[in-house]
């Protein structure tokens, strides 16, 4: 049976992972709730966790996690050289939530990249771009467009009473839409998603 305290400091775990993505540390709760020593404040988090309300690491500072509201999305922790080597520390940084990064799903649709007229934008063959569903754009947005029934993911670039799209790689000329072609915007991409064998 858990004490009225170990609810509070429950409740604010969870209200304070939602708010922000990533748990507290002990000292922040205990600086919430008036603890002065981090002992008084695994007391609670023991408890909380033997009733199968919390999951902890000792690892990480920011390894306390509710499992009654488990968080959406992989957990960022920490970062990794790709150049020269670093150390590597683990240390909880949020998640990564798809509705943060690229807005709310009902908005949103992914294509399959075909070709490599965009690869010096980064994105390459057999890429996934998502996609914010919307029929405008702002210059230099990449976009994807229905030109008579090809879809294309390219920059757009409007030029008085035609359209350019422009891709990102050198070997390839901007496609010109005329005024009068068939032509509408499906969508402004936000992000690439590329898995790695």
């Amino acid at each position: 049976m858990l004490n009225d305290r170990a609810r509070e400091i429950l409740a604010y775990v969870e209200r304070f992972q939602h708010e922000r993505g990533y748990p507290p540390t002990i000292r922040e709760i205990g600086k919430e709730f008036g603890i002065s020593s981090t002992n008084g404040v695994r007391y609670y988090l023991n408890l909380l966790e033997k009733a199968g309300h919390l999951k902890r690491s000792g690892k990480i500072s920011r390894g306390i996690e509710s499992l009654r509201n488990e968080p959406d999305g992989i957990p960022i922790l920490g970062r990794v050289a790709a150049g020269q080597p670093i150390l590597a520390e683990e240390s909880f940084e949020g998640r990564l939530d798809a509705e943060r990064m690229f807005g709310t799903q009902r908005e949103l649709f992914a294509l399959r990249v075909r070709g490599d007229s965009m690869i010096e934008a980064g994105i390459f063959e057999n890429d996934y771009v998502v996609v914010r569903q919307q029929s405008n754009a702002s210059p230099g947005d990449m976009v994807v467009a229905l030109i008579e029934d090809e879809a294309t993911v390219k920059f757009y670039r409007p030029r008085g009473s035609r359209i350019e799209l422009e891709p990102a790689n050198a070997k390839y000329q901007p496609i010109v839409v005329e005024a009068n072609a068939e032509f509408r915007i499906l969508g402004v991409v936000r992000g690439v998603i590329r898995t790695v064998n």
